[in-house]
């Protein structure tokens, strides 16, 4: 059996239609995996739905403990909380590691090793220092996906396509990004959700290189696509699980977005398959999966607002930062100088209301950072005012501050989550294993006892059949 492991972080996809649609032959390589692999249903290591989401439960998954132990809330936290990962826990050993786009992880910096951060983590530097090109455009593309305005220059571009042109481009990738964006231009933007796709293998294409090049024993690649399509168009998949349901129109554009998010992972792991030859074994997991959002209330699902200028905003007010980053969707990292500063700040944004409505969320992040954004959840009045509680600036209209996503989200986390282990043998577990047991079982794939690496205490088991457990050279 390979030593030499892959983990694919197909973030929140789903067995609920993952199986029906392997059943019909629609998926033709997750039924090929599905097929060769120990088969584990994941439990989440919460139960509170405000602690389930993805940038919790993966740290917990790299990490190895659980939530009310390391205490990680907010995407971009991970690499502050100094913990150990399964990356570190590795290189301490002595192993090459990879890790290209895991959510919420510490950058790695160690000679032989390769770190790409996730799209939302600009905290982390990319390793080696050619990644870095790689990194800074996807994470400008997601993080400003939402604004018509965002733009590149020319030098960005050029930078980023010599990149790939020097890091694994293939000829199939080029192909399918220029047939998106000639999409773009005469479809308009219902064509703009499958750029998603387009990143994924541009990801793909400069992983492979990295993992050609320096050969780690593990190493990580993580996609977000089908989750942002299960978040934005479940109601369009299933309009009549929702009272509210969408216009025809959307259902008409995103009615196949979901399924068509799958075929592309599909067609993803094929080309994964053929990392096996080197030797690699592959693991699928995907931490969490989702459910229509809200079924049993019948609400179509929740709408989000994000600023239009947050720098600008923020200057307005008087409010002196660092820096200011998007984070997911209508979210900011703010940055202060001191922790004075910082609480200043909360105060003035939670003082800001919409009718009767809070409107910031404003949550002290470390010693001296912020993490804001719009906490509506649906539509207001076109005419509708922000004001602050204590008048100290001037009403202003709710729209000169804020845009909607154009988006509902009506797909929402659910604890459960999948883990295929590519042994060869396919056996499904009837029993849920927890997100804990993955870092133990990877330690113990390569021989490790946990004490040896962990600077903390692991609490999951590992999952390996002792007779079909490979030890590392």
């Amino acid at each position: 059996m390979a030593e030499k492991l892959l983990l694919l972080e197909f973030n929140e996809i789903c067995s609920s239609l993952i199986e029906p649609w392997m059943a019909q032959g629609l998926l033709p390589n997750f039924a090929r995996f599905y097929g060769d692999s120990e088969v584990f249903t994941t439990k989440a290591d919460v139960t509170d739905t405000k602690n389930l989401e993805p940038w919790i439960q993966w740290y917990s998954l790299h990490s190895g403990i659980p939530f009310d132990q390391h205490g990680v809330f907010h995407l971009t936290d991970g690499p502050s909380a100094n913990y150990d990962d399964i990356w570190s826990m590795l290189i301490r050993q002595g192993y090459r590691v990879g890790n290209f786009g895991s959510m919420n992880a510490a950058a790695i910096q160690k000679d032989g090793s390769f770190f790409v951060a996730d799209p939302w983590t600009t905290s982390e530097s990319a390793y080696p220092d050619s990644l870095q090109v790689f990194q800074d455009f996807v994470q400008s593309q997601v993080q400003e996906y939402t604004n018509a305005k965002n733009g590149l220059g020319l030098g960005d571009l050029a930078r980023f396509s010599w990149f790939l042109a020097t890091h694994g481009l293939s000829f199939k990738t080029a192909q399918n990004a220029a047939r998106q964006l000639v999409s773009e231009r005469v479809g308009g933007s219902d064509r703009r959700w499958k750029r998603a796709f387009i990143f994924d293998w541009l990801g793909f294409d400069a992983c492979r290189h990295f993992v050609h090049s320096h050969q780690p024993v593990f190493a990580t690649f993580f996609s977000n696509s089908v989750a942002h399509c299960q978040h934005a168009y479940w109601r369009c998949m299933e309009p009549d699980a929702f009272t509210t349901k969408p216009p025809q129109k959307e259902i008409d554009n995103f009615g196949d977005a979901i399924f068509v998010s799958y075929k592309n992972m599909d067609e993803l792991l094929g080309e994964f398959f053929k990392l096996e030859a080197q030797g690699y074994t592959l693991v699928l997991a995907s931490a969490l999966s989702q459910q229509p959002f809200l079924k049993l209330e019948g609400i179509g699902g929740q709408r989000f607002y994000r600023m239009h200028d947050a720098r600008q905003f923020l200057g307005a007010l008087g409010i002196d930062f660092v820096d200011i980053q998007p984070v997911m969707t209508h979210q900011y990292m703010a940055r202060f100088e001191s922790s004075e500063v910082r609480d200043n700040a909360i105060k003035i944004l939670k003082g800001f209301r919409c009718a009767n409505d809070v409107v910031f969320q404003a949550d002290a992040s470390g010693e001296t950072s912020l993490y804001l954004g719009n906490k509506l959840r649906t539509v207001v009045p076109d005419d509708a005012l922000l004001a602050h509680e204590d008048g100290r600036f001037e009403e202003m209209p709710f729209l000169d501050v804020f845009y909607l996503i154009d988006e509902t989200k009506s797909g929402c986390h659910h604890p459960d989550g999948l883990l295929w282990l590519k042994s060869g043998v396919h056996r499904v577990q009837s029993e849920s294993v927890s997100i804990l047991d993955v870092v133990p079982t990877i330690l113990d794939w390569f021989g490790i006892e946990d004490k040896h690496v962990a600077r903390h205490s692991l609490t999951g088991r590992s999952l390996l059949r002792k007779s079909s457990q490979p030890r590392a050279a």
